[in-house]
């Protein structure tokens, strides 16, 4: 373990060019790398996410009003079954002697088979409303942290120049040595 906390010691001992160098202090490098990764997120991320959401606005728009079509069905369904029930209703009193119990009970049934399909309507329309909310949510964090690792890693390698990184590798290349020499 000490061996691993040295190598990372000597990075930033190591003989700089010109003013680059590297800042071993955690402490004070991360605040500015993450203030220079967010302000690339939101400088370049703006539009596109600023896209998606109106993208993901427009099919949550377009799912409230096949909702609101079924709903409108519902309702023209629960206005025929009302026209029935009166139909029943009038029946009834023709055969109020025969079997006034046994109407009563299919109007019972068709009122609450109609408001239990109209809440099982609902009850749908809220369940997708909630599920595309959550993939919207799901889907803006997934690209912006893709954009991210992508700004990232765009930056490091705009850093890095081919003397430099030959540099690295050899540096690396004689650490692995000297570890091997002394596991051995």
């Amino acid at each position: 373990m000490k061996n691993v906390t040295d190598s990372f010691v000597s990075l930033g001992h190591w003989p700089s060019a010109g003013s680059f160098g590297f800042n071993t202090d955690i402490l004070a490098t991360n605040p500015i790398n993450l203030s220079v990764v967010l302000g690339v997120l939101i400088f370049f991320g703006k539009g596109v996410l600023n896209d998606l959401l109106d993208n993901r606005k427009q099919r949550i728009l377009s799912t409230i009003r096949n909702s609101e079509e079924l709903r409108r069905g519902a309702i023209e369904q629960l206005e025929r079954a009302r026209a029935r029930l009166r139909k029943v209703e009038m029946e009834a009193d023709e055969y109020r002697m025969n079997g006034y119990s046994e109407i009563e009970r299919e109007k019972v049934n068709l009122i609450n088979a109609t408001s239990y399909s109209l809440e099982q309507l609902e009850n749908y329309k809220n369940e997708t409303l909630h599920f595309e909310q959550q993939r919207a949510i799901n889907q803006v964090r997934q690209q912006v942290f893709q954009q991210a690792l992508q700004g990232a890693l765009g930056t490091l390698n705009s850093c890095l120049n081919s003397e430099l990184h030959f540099r690295t590798i050899s540096a690396n290349i004689g650490i692995l040595g000297a570890m091997e020499e002394i596991t051995d």
